[in-house]
């Protein structure tokens, strides 16, 4: 079988260590677009999209021109039926390409942490019920898109959703350690103290619980190679 042709919309500012976490992750031709650099594919001719994470919000449209192109990108993706899996910022475009709504959260969420999802849909499949992830992010979608299922959820809130062939997911499978590290050590908004802590729950032990879900690039790309769902499917 041929393999699949999937966007890379990278959104990551430095894009180097984003493109090279999903290059080692997905089984898949990847072609890469620098999202956050201005660059879009000139067409839709792809099995799938992935949209990456980013430093930025989604809602930052006014400082930031490259992301309204994006989100506007993805929507019409959408309306062709494209599979589509955003993480983390990616995931947070995606919600609102679809309708939904993201904001500011009162916390961050970082570091290694729990989040359970219900079952019912196949992007979690050979994942446990409840499961280890990386987190780093400051914003969460707050209102799922119309028509949307919500997968996976913690305290914190939504962690993935789907609609039709869309999926988001918020956390980060696709992080190895030096990542989660270089991520954190840069937070400088966050205490001393937080961010030791997050940095001394880097393990190996953690990262090994956390690979369980980067089963979810298999899943997607199993979804992406056997074509358009409906939102009934």
């Amino acid at each position: 079988m041929e393999r699949l042709r999937i966007a890379l919309l990278n959104a990551a500012h430095d894009p180097a260590d984003t493109a090279r976490n999903f290059r080692r992750e997905v089984e898949a031709d990847l072609v890469e677009f620098h999202a956050a650099g201005g660059e879009l594919p000139d067409d839709y001719d792809f099995d799938g999209v992935i949209v990456t994470g980013s430093r930025s919000s989604v809602y930052w449209d006014d400082e930031e021109e490259w992301i309204a192109p994006t989100r506007e990108w993805v929507a019409r993706a959408d309306e062709r039926g494209l599979p589509i899996l955003g993480v983390c910022f990616g995931h947070q475009l995606v919600a609102e390409a679809l309708g939904g709504r993201v904001e500011g959260m009162d916390e961050y969420e970082i570091g290694y942490r729990e989040v359970t999802h219900d079952g019912s849909d196949p992007l979690f499949d050979g994942v446990d019920t409840e499961f280890t992830v990386f987190t780093t992010h400051s914003d969460a979608v707050t209102d799922l898109p119309p028509g949307a299922e919500l997968l996976a959820e913690n305290e914190y809130g939504v962690h993935a959703f789907r609609r039709g062939n869309a999926y988001g997911v918020q956390f980060h499978p696709e992080y190895d350690t030096n990542t989660a590290e270089r991520v954190t050590a840069r937070k400088d908004d966050l205490p001393d103290e937080r961010k030791e802590a997050v940095l001394a729950g880097i393990t190996p032990e953690n990262y090994d619980a956390a690979c369980e879900a980067k089963r979810l690039f298999d899943n997607f790309c199993s979804l992406a190679a056997g074509g358009a769902r409906t939102a009934s499917d």
